[in-house]
């Protein structure tokens, strides 16, 4: 839970340094750290494929998530839920500002493949080095979130809380029925998808990374089976 409790509270400073610094970062300060940042995910991603030593069951994983994502189409269907949730909670409180703060960027720090793959890797080996990464990416979206949208922003803090803390909590659980081999062929694949989350992020590529998360637990459903 240690990278899930820093990721919020990086949203909560950062939320109040956005209260605090109306201006917000200025937009050439902001980019050149997040592409500084982009590179550093993909370090993280890289150095995470490396503990995989079964590399057919990462490729086949790869190849059935992604068949099963994009018959599923999870990219599209994260967008329509948001979109949702936000239409209806702002009919619920008419259009407030607080809402539009707490629901924008509640699905911008939970809707993505950096808050599922760290929190599993969080419950699963107890590695929070995905999520303090994220740490930082959310703690300085909350700055510029928060010189526009208000208090809103620092409230999503709880809603990380409880999605993160979810992932990995069941992680946790059914850490003790997986092998060694298994849980570094989930953090493989896993990783390969931060790698992919990275190019994203520095423009390379527009990889629907969400339409491959399937494929972090083809290893486990593999593991019932051999």
């Amino acid at each position: 839970m240690l990278g899930t409790l820093v990721n919020f509270g990086a949203i909560v400073i950062g939320g109040i340094l956005g209260l605090l610094l109306k201006g917000g970062i200025p937009e050439r300060l902001s980019k050149t750290i997040m592409n500084g940042l982009a590179l550093c995910v993909l370090y993280i991603g890289i150095s995470g494929t490396l503990k995989g030593d079964n590399p057919l069951l990462i490729i086949i994983s790869i190849a059935v998530g992604a068949l099963i994502g994009e018959l599923i189409d999870i990219d599209n269907l994260l967008s329509k839920f948001g979109e949702f949730i936000e239409e209806k909670f702002n009919k619920m409180t008419k259009n407030s500002p607080i809402a539009e703060g707490f629901v924008t960027s509640s699905l911008l720090f939970c809707v993505g493949a950096m808050a599922i793959v760290g929190s599993l890797q969080s419950g699963l080996e107890g590695n929070h080095t995905v999520l303090f990464n994220k740490s930082i990416l959310d703690g300085i979206s909350s700055i510029v979130f928060a010189s526009s949208l208000g208090i809103g922003v620092i409230f999503s803090a709880f809603a990380v809380l409880i999605y993160q803390g979810a992932i990995t909590l069941l992680a946790t659980l059914i850490q003790g029925i997986l092998t060694t081999t298994v849980i570094n062929s989930m953090t493989a694949v896993g990783s390969l998808l931060i790698i992919g989350l990275s190019f994203n992020m520095l423009g390379i590529t527009k990889i629907k990374v969400a339409n491959l998360l399937p494929a972090i637990i083809i290893p486990m459903i593999y593991s019932f089976f051999a």
